[in-house]
């Protein structure tokens, strides 16, 4: 199915460089051929100019005509052999009239596009005349019209990319706050049946040790469920102090880590840094980005957390001393399903974006990543 549809755009992209390549040669020959027509006018111009000025010649009635036919469009300047200017015909009079340089600049114009048509005086051969001649109105339209065409197609072709992406993402944000609430539903039921498991345990001798990590585990699940369970949804944003989140967080993640792995949490001398968050959500952004810094550290190296309290915004940088990530992946990491793992969907970083640009109005990107020397996540949030 795949295949077939990149076939088909393929060829829809074959047929369609096809018309407007072929477009182009066609508006090009006929450019070619308005031009050599009009030359052939101004040059009927001139011979029927001659005759009207030949006093030797009294039936002017066909001359006249021809003169008048062939100089309705066409912009021409006449001049003497030393190029000064005598008479115009078919340009702007206003302009000529605002602009003193007008007709010198056409007459610079017309020498580049064609060569002059010399008129020879009649009545004195020492008296040779130009007559320089730029495109009429409907040659230079015909010459423009690929160009119009092609950005008109290509900003039709945008348009299309553009509404095909937006709706692709909202189908896929659809798909995802689907699963995510499904997820918190399935966990709903056996969540209360382990709550209740969890009481009846309390009551048993013998089980003073196990029950207070089973409650951990299961208000653990809990918390999982509820970050699921705002998914989708606009979530309540409170005021909260940035400072405390991260060191629960922290404090979750190194109580679970070998001890060859170092955290810790600079500041920056602040003592407290509140931001509006949702505190579940901001808190599996952390995690999760804490996890991917282990996981890239495989079990040895530093985890640092700065917070920076800004004028206009909070930072949060999460730096790990793993492997890095390559230049070419950098801009894939954000992208679903994209993964380095032997085990992962590739969906954390998706959600955690998600989570602080869609939820927070905020920002999360790679600041700095290098092979072999880590990984600098930074989360901006907006005050």
């Amino acid at each position: 199915m795949f295949n077939s549809l990149l076939n088909w755009r393929t060829v829809l992209a074959v047929i369609a460089i096809a018309i407007v390549t072929g477009t182009v040669f066609y508006s090009n020959h006929l450019a070619k051929k308005i031009a050599a027509e009009e030359k052939i006018k101004i040059e009927l111009w001139v011979e029927a100019t001659k005759d009207i000025a030949n006093p030797y010649i009294t039936e002017i009635n066909l001359a006249s005509s021809v003169s008048t036919e062939n100089s309705k469009d066409i912009p021409m300047i006449l001049t003497n052999e030393k190029d000064s200017i005598m008479d115009h015909r078919n340009l702007d009079s206003a302009e000529i009239k605002r602009n003193r340089s007008y007709l010198a600049d056409k007459l610079t114009e017309f020498k580049k596009l064609n060569n002059p048509i010399i008129w020879q005086n009649p009545l004195d051969s020492l008296q040779t005349n130009k007559v320089f001649y730029g495109e009429s109105v409907l040659l230079k339209q015909v010459r423009y019209y690929p160009l119009v065409q092609l950005f008109i197609v290509a900003l039709f072709i945008i348009i299309t990319l553009i509404a095909i992406s937006t709706r692709n993402k909202s189908t896929q944000n659809q798909v995802w706050a689907g699963m995510a609430k499904e997820t918190a539903h399935q966990m709903g039921t056996p969540l209360t049946s382990l709550q209740g498991w969890v009481e009846l345990l309390k009551e048993t001798p013998g089980m003073e040790k196990i029950v207070p990590e089973m409650s951990k585990d299961v208000d653990r699940l809990k918390l999982v469920s509820d970050r699921f369970g705002k998914i989708g949804s606009t979530p309540q944003l409170e005021l909260n102090d940035i400072i405390v989140q991260v060191e629960n967080m922290v404090s979750y993640i190194k109580r679970r880590s070998p001890d060859s792995v170092a955290f810790s949490i600079n500041s920056y001398g602040e003592t407290e840094v509140k931001a509006m968050v949702n505190g579940p959500l901001f808190d599996w952004v952390i995690e999760n980005l804490l996890k991917n810094g282990l996981d890239a550290m495989e079990g040895k190296g530093a985890i640092q957390v700065n917070i920076k309290n800004e004028t206009a915004q909070v930072t949060v940088d999460v730096i790990d001393s793993g492997k890095g990530i390559s230049k070419q992946n950098i801009s894939k990491v954000f992208k679903p399903g994209f993964t380095t793992k032997k085990r992962g969907w590739g969906l954390g970083l998706t959600l955690c974006k998600r989570i602080i640009e869609q939820y927070h109005n905020g920002e999360l990107f790679v600041k700095q990543s290098e092979p072999g020397k880590g990984t600098t996540f930074r989360i901006v949030l907006r005050k």
